[in-house]
C-alpha cells in the first residue's frame, strides 16, 4: 500500500509540473513574437537614427584624428623615425574609419525607401571624400568642413616667388588653398562672392583658406573690392628685385612668343636717350612703391606681409618661418621640407613618403635667361632706385636690390 501510495504521489505532481513548463513556454513565445512585431514596425525609423548617429560617429571620429593626419603626414617623410609611425597611424585611422562605414552599411533597411537613404548618404560620404588637388598628396584633407570666403590672400607679385610659397604654405595642415589663379578681384568680380566662395576648399574649425593670384597687387580695383569682402584679411607680397623680375617676366613671355622684340627693344623707348617705356606691363610691375600706395590706403601695414623672392630661394625655411608666424600658425614647415635643386636653380620639396617623385615646381619654372646687355641692366637698376628707396622706407625692410647694380642680377634663370 505504502508502494502505491507513493506512485500516486508522484504521478499527480509530474503532469503539473509539465503544464506549468508549458504553459511557461507559451508565455515566453507569445511575448517573444509580441515584441518582435513592435520591433518590426518600428524598425526603419530605428534604423534611420542609427544611421544619422553613425554618420556623427564617422565624422566625429574623421574631425578627431584628421588633424593628426595631417600633421603626421607633414612631418612623416622628414623625421628619421617618422614615415615608418605615420604610416602606421595613417592605416589605422583608415581602417578605423571603413569599419565606422561598414557598420553603417550593416544597419542598412530591408525596405526599399531605406535601401535608397543609406545609399545616398553613402554616396554623400565618398563625395565629401573627394580633393581638390590630387597632385598635393600632402594637403589632401577631406572635404569635410565648410568653403570660406578666404582669411588670406597672396596678391603679388608676379614673377616673384608666389607660386613657391604657395606649394610650401600647402603644405603645412592648417592651410588649404586654391591651386590655380581665381583672378575674381581683377577679371571675374562680376560673377559674386558665392562664385568666388564656391572655388574655395572646404576647411575644418583653425584651417585657413588661401588663394594666390598675383595680378591683384597692380589692379586699381582690387584693394577696394577686398577690403569690402573682408577688412581685416592678412595679405602676402612677394617682391624681388624689379630688374630680375622683369627679365624673369620678358622670359615667360618669349617661351610663348617668340617672334617678340627683344628685351632691349622693349625696354626703351629711345636708347638712345636713354628713355625707359615704363608703359610695358614687365617694367610697371617692379615700381612697387607706387603699387603700394594704393593698397595702403584700405589696409594698414600691420596686415601685409612682405616676402623677398631672393631670401626664398636661398633660405626658405627662414622666409617660411615668418610668414608661418604672419598667419598665426604653428611652425610646421621647416628647412627638413627643402632641397636644393641644382639643376633649376632654386629650392625643391622634399617628396612625401608616398610619391617616386619631388615636389619640384614645374617645366615652366627655371628657365634660363636670355643674356641681356650690361648696360640695359645698369640702366634699368638707375631707373628703380629711387622706387626701391620709396619702398624700402613704406615697408621698413631693406631688400637690399642696390648692392647687384654693378653686376648681372643674383639669378640667371626663372
Amino acid at each position: 500500500m505504502a508502494f502505491w501510495s507513493g506512485t500516486s504521489v508522484f504521478t499527480s505532481k509530474v503532469p503539473r509540473k509539465i503544464l506549468f513548463m508549458f504553459t511557461l513556454s507559451l508565455s515566453v513565445t507569445y511575448l517573444f513574437y509580441s515584441l518582435m512585431s513592435c520591433y518590426n514596425s518600428l524598425q526603419f525609423p530605428l534604423q534611420e537614427n542609427y544611421a544619422y548617429q553613425g554618420r556623427l560617429v564617422t565624422e566625429e571620429t574623421t574631425f578627431v584624428t584628421l588633424r593628426e593626419k595631417l600633421y603626421s603626414a607633414s612631418q612623416g617623410f622628414t623625421e628619421a623615425e617618422g614615415p615608418s609611425a605615420a604610416s602606421s597611424s595613417g592605416k589605422e585611422h583608415a581602417e578605423a574609419e571603413q569599419r565606422t562605414v561598414e557598420w553603417i552599411r550593416t544597419q542598412a533597411s530591408p525596405t526599399k525607401s531605406a535601401a535608397a537613404y543609406h545609399t545616398s548618404a553613402l554616396e554623400k560620404e565618398r563625395q565629401d571624400f573627394s580633393t581638390t588637388d590630387s597632385e598635393l598628396r600632402v594637403n589632401c584633407t577631406m572635404d569635410y568642413g565648410e568653403k570660406k570666403l578666404p582669411q588670406a590672400i597672396i596678391i603679388g607679385v608676379k614673377k616673384g616667388g608666389t607660386r613657391a610659397l604657395l606649394e610650401a604654405l600647402r603644405v603645412h595642415p592648417d592651410v588649404r588653398a586654391v591651386g590655380n589663379e581665381p583672378h575674381f578681384f581683377d577679371r571675374n568680380y562680376e560673377k559674386g562672392l558665392d562664385w568666388y566662395r564656391d572655388l574655395m576648399p572646404s576647411t575644418l574649425e583653425g584651417q585657413i583658406t588661401m588663394e594666390k593670384t598675383p595680378s591683384y597687387f597692380v589692379t586699381n580695383h582690387a584693394p577696394k573690392r577686398i577690403h569690402s569682402m573682408a577688412r581685416d584679411i592678412k595679405l602676402i607680397i612677394v617682391v624681388r628685385n624689379p630688374v630680375t623680375r622683369a627679365i624673369s617676366d620678358y622670359t615667360q613671355t618669349l617661351s610663348k612668343k617668340p617672334e617678340i622684340p627683344t628685351f632691349e627693344v622693349l625696354a626703351f623707348k629711345n636708347r638712345t636717350l636713354g628713355l625707359i617705356d615704363a608703359s610695358w606691363s614687365a617694367l610697371r610691375i617692379g615700381i612697387y612703391a607706387l603699387h603700394l600706395e594704393s593698397w595702403m590706403q584700405y589696409f594698414p601695414l600691420s596686415q601685409m606681409h612682405f616676402v623677398s623672392g631672393e631670401r626664398l630661394i636661398v633660405d626658405p625655411a627662414g622666409e617660411m618661418g615668418k610668414v608661418q608666424d604672419f598667419l598665426g600658425l604653428k611652425r610646421i614647415v621647416t628647412d627638413k621640407h627643402f632641397y636644393f635643386n641644382k639643376t633649376k636653380g632654386f629650392p625643391c620639396l622634399k617628396k612625401p613618403e608616398d610619391s617616386s617623385t619631388p615636389r619640384c615646381l614645374g617645366k615652366s619654372k627655371g628657365r634660363t635667361h636670355p643674356k641681356i646687355d650690361p648696360d640695359v641692366i645698369r640702366r634699368l637698376h638707375k631707373f628703380y632706385k629711387p622706387f626701391n628707396m620709396m619702398f624700402y622706407q613704406m615697408t621698413g625692410q631693406n631688400f637690399e636690390w642696390e648692392l647687384e647694380e654693378d653686376s648681372e642680377p643674383r639669378s640667371s634663370q626663372d
